[in-house]
């Protein structure tokens, strides 16, 4: 602080932590306090509230749908002409012109039949089905409550053997009802607490995976399974298979994000090294520039390019059909090592560039004394070298591993669907797939925490502090 203020002075300084304090409120703190309000917020669309009020919309519907072909001309009724509305309001045609299969998957009784007889006098309408009070609430896993003795309400459904004007009295009742419970449940839940760990609990609730006895035993000989097994993640209740999916699929990418960036690692130590330490200085800037070049391409666009080398038809199957060695194409897109070595590929450089800034600071001299006492290479790399590059390892090794765990376009692209998910897709999934930005914001907020406990946890294991990330620069 006292540098900066002689360097720069008192007002200069000042205003250099402001914008440093405005940047990590604004880009870092508020967007996570957001995001774990969210994930701490119950789905509207789960609150007790919100099935009272569908059950009431749902009976008004049905009401304007009955009354609708009530009114009908005899001809219509007859000829079973009358649209029949589906969720999203669209007309659907009824059952005369097209089969709409009914809850139970039975075939949907003619509308020719009168009341008494056991037929329906009306054609399927959904929402006339879903007008029952007998609904079922929203609830943690292995849990269940009905709405209607939840809250002692009769059991009342819209029977289509019923004559119309019946139904349309039934549907009534039940939208008073639904009405009536969602205005007490809606203060009740406004004086309520509005915070809960429901939606992280789905992250680590199990799920019952259906499978043959044949099947079962198929998967319990693969490797993966028996590590799933092994640290609790799959396991086996009353003969039935369990998995918890969303700690598969978080414990996968975790660990091909450590792998990702070991290999990386791997293949830019001797790289840095070579142009900051072996190579003349005149010679390391031609390659360091053929290092950078294919990297001036945009990501998106080298991601796209490896989708030509390893597609059915791409230059590997070309190359590896003319040359015989194969008679069928490789279906690489269905391989994991695919994503995985595209990634390494794709952030490769953020690797290689804070080895190389390290690096390039080291004395020759040191290196050269070294071996002129008889060190080894292999001395000199782990006396020397690794030591005053630990700060770029360190940062190199951060910087990969959180673009990796991260990593969303590469595994879309390259497996096309063909692979299991990667947890940013699955986050992705929750909040622009299946309108569930609740449980998204939590899996992405228990994500970016644990992210940061495995980075705080690899900078202990290298006894690198904060203060030495500045010898990067």
């Amino acid at each position: 602080m006292k540098g900066l203020a002689q360097g720069f002075g008192r007002g200069l300084t000042i205003a250099f932590f402001v914008a440093v304090v405005a940047w990590g409120l604004v880009l870092i703190i508020l967007p996570q306090l957001t995001m774990l309000e969210r994930a701490l917020t119950a789905p509207a669309r789960q609150l007790d509230s919100s099935i009272a009020l569908q059950l009431s919309r749902d009976a008004n519907t049905c009401i304007s749908v009955l009354k609708t072909y009530e009114n009908a001309e005899p001809a219509q009724q007859s000829s079973g002409g009358l649209p029949v509305p589906s969720v999203s309001g669209m007309a659907v045609p009824s059952a005369s012109t097209m089969a709409v299969p009914s809850a139970s998957g039975m075939g949907i009784p003619s509308i020719n039949g009168g009341a008494g007889t056991g037929e329906a006098t009306r054609p399927y309408i959904l929402q006339c089905d879903r007008a029952t009070t007998h609904r079922q609430m929203v609830r943690g896993p292995g849990e269940e409550a009905w709405l209607d003795t939840l809250f002692d309400i009769p059991d009342l459904s819209v029977d289509d053997t019923d004559p119309i004007p019946d139904q349309i009295a039934t549907a009534g009742e039940i939208a008073a009802i639904g009405q009536d419970l969602y205005e007490r449940m809606q203060a009740e839940e406004a004086k309520a607490f509005p915070y809960s760990g429901t939606n992280f609990e789905q992250l680590f609730a199990a799920r019952a995976i259906p499978m043959s006895a044949e099947q079962k035993a198929i998967e319990n000989a693969r490797p993966s399974k028996i590590l799933y097994s092994l640290i609790g993640l799959r396991f086996e209740r009353d003969g039935q298979m369990y998995e918890r999916l969303g700690l598969v699929t978080l414990f996968r990418t975790l660990a091909f994000a450590v792998m990702a960036t070991a290999l990386a690692l791997v293949l830019c130590y001797p790289v840095a090294y070579k142009v900051a330490l072996a190579t003349p200085p005149d010679r390391a800037v031609w390659l360091f520039l053929g290092l950078v070049i294919p990297y001036a391409i945009v990501e998106l666009m080298r991601v796209y390019a490896w989708t030509t080398i390893i597609d059915t038809n791409g230059l590997i199957n070309g190359l590896l059909t003319q040359i015989g060695i194969i008679s069928e194409p490789i279906r690489f897109k269905r391989m994991p090592g695919t994503v995985f070595l595209v990634i390494v590929y794709t952030y490769v450089l953020f690797m290689v560039f804070p080895i190389f800034n390290v690096m390039s600071t080291l004395d020759r001299n040191q290196i050269e004394a070294a071996r002129d006492l008889g060190a080894s290479m292999t001395r000199v790399h782990r006396r020397i070298v690794i030591p005053h590059s630990k700060p770029g390892i360190a940062v190199g090794c951060i910087a990969t591993f959180m673009l990796a765990a991260g990593a969303f376009s590469v595994p879309r692209i390259i497996s096309r669907g063909l692979q299991a998910d990667w947890f940013s897709q699955t986050i992705y999934n929750k909040f622009f797939e299946s309108e569930n930005s609740n449980v998204g914001a939590a899996y992405s907020f228990f994500y970016t925490m644990l992210c940061f406990a495995i980075v705080a946890l690899f900078m202990m294991i290298m006894r690198t502090r904060l203060k030495d990330f500045a010898r990067v620069q």
